[in-house]
């Protein structure tokens, strides 16, 4: 294992750095290596590294023993359990802002550094499946947001026994091996520094509750099959991909539950073509009016809007409806609605019209 960089090498930051510029610091890096906005194979680990960082510096107990003492000097007194956990608050209040409800606060940070997988070591919890929900939208619907409400079959917290896993007038008892944690330590002595590791305790299996009475209708898990209704929003600006809703897949007891994948797909418009937040439009025109010119009503996504066509426009000349556009997902401002002038030639003329189109180009000799 390669050994860890200098905490405020990773956020960029110097030594004397205030509070409000590590979290200001962390929120730009967590913003640009979140693992569900950024699906390169480096942003996990990045953001497990910037976060293990924030998690210490952002703790003043944390700090000073790491400046006075280094990763050893952390490490040494802390599991990393211990460290995120003591840095709940700093994440949750970071993460609500940036990424509401969706970006998951304190407990979905904490289940995906150290319950999926990867991780910085030490006890990890089990994970419940991801869902898939798949589903169509139309332009409309990106401008406007959409709100969905859609019933999933799925593992769903026992009714008779409100997912407790005991039969109903019994509880679980509390494990005496680990006293209920669901884990256990043992401390080794190197020096002078002590390392802590910690593992999944044998007797409750990680549970932290030994049930002396399963209930009848799970088994003792907690979880049957069920329907859960779940309402959501899709946003405004949003476009083709898969969005992530934490949480909402497949439970696991006494684990962290998998997500609901959103997988959506924005139908083609028959009239107009998309962009990012630009839309375009194409405008039919007689080769009369694009000559003299004329005021002329064009479609957008939110009614009509007219447009000055000048006299000698020609052929594929673009015209510009500012803030026309769909809105930008995350953001305030809109794009813009381009209409491209498409000139209509006449392929056939009777012989008067052509009498007349001869004079008219007698004028220009």
């Amino acid at each position: 294992m390669s050994a860890k960089r200098d905490y405020y090498e990773v956020l960029g930051i110097s030594k004397t750095a205030p509070v409000n510029e590590i979290k200001s610091q962390y929120r730009k890096l967590a913003l640009k290596f979140h693992p569900d906005r950024n699906k390169s194979a480096e942003a996990s680990e990045h953001f497990k590294e910037i976060s293990e960082a924030y998690a210490v510096l952002s703790d003043t107990e944390k700090r000073k023993l790491y400046d006075q003492y280094g990763h050893i000097g952390v490490d040494g007194k802390y599991s990393t359990e211990d460290i995120f956990k003591g840095a709940s608050g700093n994440f949750d209040d970071v993460f609500s802002d940036l990424f509401g409800r969706s970006g998951g606060g304190f407990e979905s940070i904490f289940e995906s550094l150290l319950g999926r997988g990867g991780g910085f070591g030490g006890f990890r919890r089990q994970k419940g499946a991801d869902l898939l929900y798949e589903t169509s939208i139309t332009l409309e619907d990106v401008f406007h947001g959409k709100h969905m409400e859609i019933d999933l079959h799925k593992d769903v917290e026992c009714l008779s026994c409100k997912g407790s896993g005991a039969a109903p007038g019994s509880s679980p008892k509390t494990c005496k091996t680990c006293n209920g944690q669901g884990q256990v330590r043992q401390t080794r002595k190197m020096g002078f520094a002590s390392f802590v590791t910690v593992g999944p305790c044998t007797s409750c299996h990680g549970q932290g509750q030994i049930i002396e009475k399963p209930c009848k209708n799970c088994k003792g898990s907690g979880i049957t099959k069920g329907i859960r209704h779940l309402p959501f929003d899709i946003p405004p600006g949003i476009d083709t991909g898969d969005y992530t809703i934490p949480g909402e897949g497949e439970l696991v007891s006494d684990g962290i539950n998998g997500d609901l994948i959103v997988r959506i797909r924005v139908l083609p418009h028959s009239d107009f073509k998309r962009d990012g937040g630009d839309i375009f439009y194409d405008k039919q025109i007689s080769i009369i009016d694009a000559i003299l010119g004329k005021n002329m009503e064009v479609p957008t996504l939110e009614g009509v809007e007219k447009i000055n066509v000048e006299e000698g426009s020609q052929p594929n000349t673009i015209i510009k409806l500012k803030g026309k556009g769909l809105p930008r997902i995350n953001s305030r401002s809109r794009g813009d609605q381009y209409v491209r002038l498409v000139v209509n030639i006449p392929k056939k003329l009777d012989k008067h019209q052509k009498n007349l189109l001869q004079e008219f180009g007698k004028t220009f000799d």
